[in-house]
């Protein structure tokens, strides 16, 4: 999977359009960072961008905006309902797939330090990014906004993490740092009383609710069922219901199926009924999966279907669709981001034609990843028809971890397809380099060497999996669903055919590296991991056999 950053730059202007273009423009520009949203609000006089993409290029593109942002915005001048203290007024990245908070923190500390140095904006760190407790909070950063900012920063308190103290007019302050991705979240009530609406929103989120004690006569502050959740309760003319309206502030401290649940257990203490729910803005694809997940559980339904099927359940059972169309290709941010293999978006007719051309590539090497999803998808398969099945009771949570695992190898796989593809492409636009000068034969032959390391580490990923599907395989034929035998044994052996063709492709690629120390590790790791996928295909060769009464 790509690595993915979000990053939500907030700017302070909010009605000036061609402003607003000049800076979004500036992330356009940077190849790898995807413009997704663009909120502009003219009381508050500040536009809040959304974009994402691989973490340098996410980097680049935050500095770009910031320092056009300083060219074009004047604070000296600037008025807004928003609280704000400077051009840039806060930028935090989120990680999104294959990123933890741990390299977000590195990437706001390496922005922050840049802005200061190369823009002289002061910068402070918060959320995960923040030096003390109490910077971890944005609120008490940006106190008195920017007509504080000249005495702020004569105070040792207030000294920026980056830049010298001194007060920028022109730009002001900028805070920037780490924090959770956030999902704006309302769910639809079959009530216009928004007085019922904000008693239940109050319930749940965490802050809570104040009610006077009926002894003492004292107010006190009863906290909400769940953790990282701000919610209220309003009506909507143009959809002439109620919402509960929440930020989800951390969907792994609390799902959002969770949340989903608990809105519809205290409206029904009211008489309510929730019809539906809507998303603001985007969501992460594991949120929505593991919506689907929770759905299909409570259903006694087998967990280990794809993708697709998942994000089906939770679409329809959180009843997203109910005010407008929800588009997974729109909504889930990996999505928006993605762009399919041209190799896996083919039908089979047109990758066998493909496969036949005079075209290098697609080769060997995308055959065995081929392979290997053909196998996953088989011990998905055979865990599914098992799952159910009566008689198989003692082995079920068993066929369940087999779906689940075979979804995601089968993912892993199919991409890997592609990968194959390009990286032998890297390597021949390498081989295409300019080499009239010394310079320029240097620059070309490392060019070579990387694309060549490149092109060895795709199938050594593929044959490090074909392990995992291998056990799946075998697992499949020792205790699934024995009228699916032969099924288990077709995974077995496309395992060890996509095992066996990554194998080649890693030993021929080997060939051409001359980092003798980076030929030596991946020969040996490639070896062993060979081996036991042949030892592992051998024992379901053996099952087969005797399960299928074969005597050869």
């Amino acid at each position: 999977m790509n690595k993915i950053v979000e990053c939500v730059p907030n700017f302070s202007e909010g009605r000036d359009t061609k402003i607003i273009e000049k800076i979004t423009d500036e992330i356009k520009k940077v190849p790898g960072a995807e413009l997704l949203d663009v909120d502009p609000g003219r009381d508050t006089n500040r536009t809040v961008v959304t974009f994402a993409g691989n973490p340098d290029a996410v980097l680049e593109a935050a500095f770009q905006a910031i320092k056009k942002t300083g060219e074009l915005i004047d604070m000296s001048k600037h008025t807004g309902a928003h609280p704000r203290m400077g051009a840039t007024d806060v930028c935090p990245f989120v990680p999104v797939s294959d990123v933890t908070m741990e390299e977000c923190v590195e990437i706001a500390k390496k922005l922050a330090k840049r802005v200061a140095e190369e823009l002289n904006i002061p910068t402070y760190l918060y959320e995960y990014a923040a030096t003390s407790e109490e910077r971890r909070s944005l609120a008490y950063i940006r106190e008195g906004e920017y007509e504080a900012l000249p005495e702020k920063l004569k105070q040792p308190q207030y000294k920026p993490d980056f830049g010298e103290p001194v007060f920028n007019a022109h730009s002001g302050a900028t805070v920037i740092g780490a924090r959770d991705f956030l999902i704006a979240y309302n769910v639809n009530l079959n009530t216009r009383n928004t007085k019922l609406a904000t008693e239940i929103a109050n319930r749940i989120r965490e802050k809570g609710r104040t009610v006077k004690n009926p002894e003492t006569g004292v107010k006190e502050q009863i906290p909400g069922t769940l953790k990282a959740v701000r919610g209220v309760g309003w009506y909507i003319p143009e959809y002439n219901m109620a919402q509960l309206s929440f930020n989800l502030l951390n969907y792994k401290v609390t799902p959002l199926y969770r949340l989903f649940e608990e809105a519809e257990k205290f409206a029904a203490e009211f008489g309510i009924r929730v019809t539906g729910s809507e998303l603001v803005g985007l969501i992460p694809l594991d949120a929505m999966i593991e919506c689907g997940r929770h759905f299909l559980k409570k259903q006694g339904s087998s967990t280990g279907v794809n993708e697709k099927e998942l994000i089906r359940v939770a679409i329809q059972t959180l009843g997203l669709a109910e005010i407008s169309e929800f588009n997974p290709d729109h909504k889930i941010i990996e999505y928006k981001l993605r762009k399919k293999g041209k190799l896996a978006s083919m039908n089979i007719y047109e990758f066998a034609d493909e496969l036949a051309s005079d075209s290098p590539a697609p080769g060997g090497g995308s055959v065995a990843a081929l392979n290997g999803t053909l196998s996953a998808g088989l011990s998905a398969m055979v865990g599914n028809l098992t799952y159910s099945k009566k008689g198989y009771e003692a082995v079920k949570s068993e066929m369940c971890e087999i779906s689940d695992k075979g979804q995601v190898l089968k993912d892993f796989f199919t991409e890997s397809i592609d990968r194959d593809t390009d990286a032998f492409n890297l390597i021949m636009s390498a081989f295409g380099l300019p080499k009239s000068s010394p310079e320029e034969k240097a620059a070309r032959t490392q060019a070579i060497q990387d694309a060549t390391k490149e092109a060895t580490l795709v199938p050594f990923s593929v044959l490090e999996k074909t392990l995992q599907a291998a056990q799946l395989a075998l697992v499949a034929a020792e205790k699934g669903n024995q009228n699916s035998l032969s099924d288990s044994g077709v995974a077995g052996l496309t395992a060890a055919a996509a095992a066996e063709g990554a194998f080649y492709n890693v030993m021929i690629n080997l060939q051409g590296i001359e980092d003798e120390a980076f030929k030596a590790d991946l020969t040996h790791k490639a070896h062993d991991i060979f081996k036991q996928v042949k030892e592992i295909a051998e024992k379901i060769k053996t099952v087969m056999y005797k399960g299928l009464n074969i005597d050869c």
